[in-house]
């Protein structure tokens, strides 16, 4: 008798498990690593460029990729894709400005009435 696996599941939700018979000890989908490959190159390069073309900074930006992709994938889901996340999170970035300057509303309970 065969049985089948339940690796169609993970077909499913496009998980890369490792190589046969040595699984990784995470599942991280395919979209997690190529973001986590962008995120690494944007680092490497705003860390060589900050230290002058150290090796240093390699380490750096490596230790910097990681929480940076979790904090970028906390956000996406199926409804919300990461290329979607980053340009809302840059596009808020750009336009949030200085607080506006000028009269505040006043607000008073003098004509409030509670009725039961």
């Amino acid at each position: 008798m065969l049985l089948r696996t339940d690796d169609d599941i993970y077909r499913a939700r496009l998980v890369y498990l490792g190589p046969t018979g040595y699984t990784f000890p995470i599942q991280l989908p395919y979209a997690q690593y190529g973001l986590g490959a962008i995120v690494f190159a944007v680092t490497e390069a705003a860390t060589w460029l900050a230290t002058g073309g150290s090796w240093a900074g390699t380490g750096v930006a490596l230790g910097a990729t990681l929480p940076l992709t979790a904090l970028i994938w906390r956000h996406v889901d199926p409804d919300r894709p990461a290329r979607k996340v980053l340009a809302t999170a840059a596009r808020d970035w750009r336009r949030t400005g200085p607080p506006a300057v000028g009269p505040t509303a006043r607000y008073t309970a003098r004509k409030v009435q509670v009725t039961r």
